[in-house]
C-alpha cells in the first residue's frame, strides 16, 4: 500500500505528481470553453486511479476519505437502482456511474497530490477564460445569453462556481513567494467568472451569492480590521449597484423580468413564463411527492405523471412538459423518493462537514482548500434551488471530480501540516 502521508512531505515532485498537476488544471482550465472540457482532466485522473488499482498500489484510506466515497458510492447506487427499476436502461445509468468513476481519481490524488500553482492557476484560467468568451458572445457577436458550449444556465453557474473558487484561493496565493501575481490572477478570475455568470443570464447563480461571501468571511474576514472590513463592503455594494445599472451585463432587465413573472403568476394573468413555469413545475412535484414519498416514480414516471397533470389542467401545460421540475431537491423526492433526496444531502452536506473543520486553519494553503471544499457543495445548493444541476454531464462532472480533486489534495496538505507540527524541535 502507498502512504499518502510520506508521499506529501517529499520536497520533490515525481512524474506522477506532475500528472495529476496537469490532469487537475485541465479540469478547470478548459472546462466551459472547450466542448465537453469538463471531461478531458477528469478522465487522465481516472485512468490513472484505475491503474494504481490494477497495481495495487492504492492508497491507505482515514476514516474521514471512506466518509468522502460513501457518499459518492451512495449517490451513485441510489440513482442506479433507480434505472434498473424504473426500466430506463443503458442510458440511466450514464450520469449515476460518473460518481463511481470519481472514486479511482480520488485514489490517484490521494496518492500522487498535484502542486497547488496548477490547482489554483487552471481554476484561474477557467473562470478568465469563462468570462472572457461570455463576453465576446454577448457584445459582440448578438447572443441574447452567453452559453459557451454548454446549457446557458449550466454555463453561467459554472462560471460562477470559477470565479468563486478564485476567492477562496486567495488565502493560498498570498504566502507565496510572488503574492502580487498570484492575487491579481486570482482576483481577476474571480471577476472573470462572475462576469460569464452576469453575461449568461443565469440567476439561480446570483440568489445564493450573499451565502458565498458569508463563508469567505468566515474564512477570511474575522481577522481583518475594521477599517478594512469596511472597504470590502463598500467594493461589493459598489460593485453590485454598477452591475445592476450597466445595461450591457443584462442584469437590471434579467431582474425586472423575473419581478414581473413573479406578479402575473400571482395574479393568474401568465403561468407560463420563466419564473412562472417554475413555480408550476414545484407545485406538480409536490403533488407527485405526497404521492409517493418513500420510492419516487422514477424518471420515466415522472414524465408520465407530470404530462397527466397538465392533461388534467392541475398545472399549466407549459410546465408539464419538462422531464424535471427545475429544482435538484424536489427531482430527487419526486424520482427517487425519501432514500434519493437523503443520498443528494449526503453528496453535499458530508464533504462540506468535512472540509469546514480546517475553515480557520493557521495554514492559510489548508484554509484556502478548506474554503474551496466548502463552497463547491454551498453553490451547488444554490444553483439547484432552480435548476436540476446534476441532471446534466457537466453538473456532474465538474461536483464529482472538483470534490475528489479538493479532497485529495486537502487530505496531504492537512496531514502535512499535522506532520510538521508534531515534530520535535533538535
Amino acid at each position: 500500500m502507498v502512504s499518502k502521508n510520506s508521499l506529501a512531505e517529499k520536497n520533490a515532485y515525481s512524474a506522477p505528481h506532475e500528472l495529476t498537476s496537469v490532469a487537475v488544471f485541465m479540469l478547470a482550465a478548459i472546462a466551459l470553453v472547450v466542448p465537453s472540457g469538463y471531461s478531458l482532466g477528469a478522465i487522465a485522473l481516472l485512468l490513472a486511479g484505475v491503474g494504481l488499482l490494477i497495481r495495487r498500489g492504492l492508497p491507505s484510506l482515514t476514516t474521514h476519505d471512506r466518509l468522502i466515497i460513501a457518499a459518492l458510492v451512495g449517490y451513485s447506487l441510489v440513482g442506479i437502482a433507480e434505472a434498473w427499476w424504473d426500466s430506463q436502461g443503458s442510458s440511466g445509468l450514464d450520469k449515476p456511474i460518473r460518481y463511481l468513476l470519481a472514486v479511482p481519481a480520488l485514489w490517484w490524488v490521494l496518492a500522487y497530490p498535484p502542486r497547488l500553482a496548477f490547482l489554483w492557476s487552471g481554476i484561474a484560467v477557467g473562470a478568465i477564460s469563462a468570462g472572457g468568451w461570455a463576453a465576446w458572445q454577448k457584445l459582440f457577436t448578438g447572443i441574447a445569453r452567453a452559453e459557451g458550449h454548454t446549457h446557458v444556465i449550466q454555463f453561467g453557474n459554472l462560471s460562477m462556481l470559477l470565479g468563486v473558487l478564485c476567492m477562496a484561493g486567495l488565502g493560498w496565493a498570498v504566502v507565496q513567494r510572488q503574492r502580487n501575481i498570484w492575487v491579481a490572477l486570482l482576483l481577476v478570475g474571480a471577476a472573470g467568472g462572475v462576469l460569464g455568470s452576469l453575461f449568461s443570464g443565469s440567476r439561480g447563480g446570483w440568489v445564493g451569492f450573499p451565502i458565498v461571501l458569508l463563508v469567505l468571511y468566515r474564512a477570511y474576514g474575522t481577522g481583518l480590521s475594521g477599517k478594512l472590513k469596511a472597504a470590502v463592503i463598500v467594493t461589493v455594494v459598489a460593485a453590485g449597484i454598477v452591475v445592476y445599472t450597466v445595461p450591457q451585463l443584462g442584469v437590471q432587465s434579467r431582474v425586472n423580468h423575473a419581478v414581473s413573472d413573479v406578479a402575473q403568476y400571482i395574479s393568474g394573468e401568465n403561468r407560463a413564463t420563466s419564473v412562472g413555469s417554475r413555480f408550476e413545475m414545484w407545485r406538480g412535484a409536490a403533488l407527485l411527492i405526497q404521492e409517493k414519498p418513500l420510492t419516487g416514480w422514477g424518471s420515466n414516471g415522472y414524465v408520465e405523471a407530470m404530462g397527466q397533470l397538465g392533461d388534467e389542467g392541475i398545472i399549466h401545460q407549459e410546465a408539464a412538459q419538462y422531464d424535471h421540475p427545475h429544482n435538484e431537491f424536489m427531482d430527487a423526492s419526486a424520482k427517487r423518493g425519501l432514500i434519493g433526496l437523503i443520498a443528494l444531502l449526503a453528496l453535499y452536506l458530508i464533504p462540506m462537514r468535512l472540509f469546514a473543520k480546517k475553515l480557520q486553519d493557521e495554514d492559510l494553503s489548508v484554509r484556502a482548500l478548506a474554503t474551496a471544499g466548502v463552497l463547491l457543495p454551498v453553490t451547488y445548493i444554490d444553483f439547484g434551488l432552480s435548476q436540476a444541476f446534476l441532471t446534466h454531464n457537466s453538473g456532474v462532472m465538474m461536483y464529482a471530480f472538483l470534490l475528489v480533486t479538493f479532497w485529495g489534495v486537502y487530505a496531504n496538505q492537512s496531514q502535512s501540516v499535522v506532520d510538521v507540527a508534531s515534530k520535535p524541535n533538535l
